[in-house]
């Protein structure tokens, strides 16, 4: 028969498959693999807006690791994961911070986020906010059982970057920061949310800055907002006020609490070779 013979159809079904002709021989093709194959063909930055959400094993795997180190990114999709002692750890992003710090971060990468609370912990034992996010015990201390146990699962895939913290804080209003080693942090609320919701910036008296390198929202949560919303609550880095950093309540509302507040502990970290 002619391919004009055939009967018309309208739209696929799960489980149709299209023919491939090319160097390799004729195959077949699950739909759903040519749909990301065809995107895949345009730019390999084209991984970084489609959400799959597959399961990619207990480890990254050689290949794997070849695809990020290359920038193929071949078979990885915002949205999959890899479930490592108990704990999903999803792509959020890719090459998210890509040339960005005062010393440029060439080496392509992974951003990624776990699906839950690693654990709780206070941003200060104290409500203060003094010091900013650098100066808080959540980032000279509470963060060390999540920097342990990503350690763990991931090695030497954990890459350092250099980002830009909030090191200052005056009458409630960042005032100062720098550029620091950065392996596993707290997310902020532009990565999360996508815009400022409770930071404070702009004091009156001087020309605001967001002392961040996260400017964008995060694509798992731009892409698949139920990610964000899974009835959890947890810190963010921002400077809210004198007392009180941002964070995710567990019903999707962003927020912000004083910093003696045990909240969770979702961070993020970059991977790559």
């Amino acid at each position: 028969m002619k391919i004009t013979e055939y009967a018309k159809a309208t739209s696929f079904d799960s489980g149709d498959v299209i023919i491939k002709d090319g160097t390799n021989g004729t195959k077949i093709m699950d739909v759903s693999d040519a749909l990301l194959g065809f995107m895949g063909l345009m730019d390999a930055t084209m991984h970084a807006n489609i959400y799959r959400g597959k399961y990619l094993g207990s480890s990254v795997t050689a290949a794997q690791q070849t695809a990020i180190s290359n920038g193929t990114f071949e078979d990885l999709y915002v949205g999959d994961y890899w479930t490592i002692n108990g704990v999903n750890y999803r792509i959020a992003d890719i090459d998210y911070f890509y040339n960005c710090g005062d010393t440029a971060f060439t080496k392509h990468h992974l951003v990624i986020v776990p699906d839950g609370q690693l654990y709780t912990a206070q941003m200060n034992s104290s409500n203060t906010t003094e010091g900013g996010y650098v100066g808080s015990e959540m980032y000279t201390t509470n963060l060390a059982d999540a920097k342990s146990t990503i350690s763990t699962a991931f090695g030497e895939l954990v890459l350092s970057h250099r980002d830009y913290f909030v090191n200052a804080v005056t009458d409630g209003i960042p005032s100062a920061g720098a550029w620091y080693d950065s392996e596993v942090e707290l997310m902020n609320e532009i990565m999360v949310y996508g815009c400022q919701v409770f930071t404070s910036v702009i004091g009156g008296t001087s020309v605001p800055n967001l002392y961040t390198t996260g400017k964008k929202q995060l694509s798992l949560f731009r892409l698949n907002p139920k990610i964000l919303n899974k009835r959890l609550w947890f810190w963010l880095r921002d400077v809210v006020s004198s007392t009180h950093f941002a964070d995710v309540l567990s019903n999707g509302a962003a927020d912000s609490n004083a910093a003696s507040f045990s909240d969770g502990v979702r961070p993020y970290f970059v991977i790559g070779v």
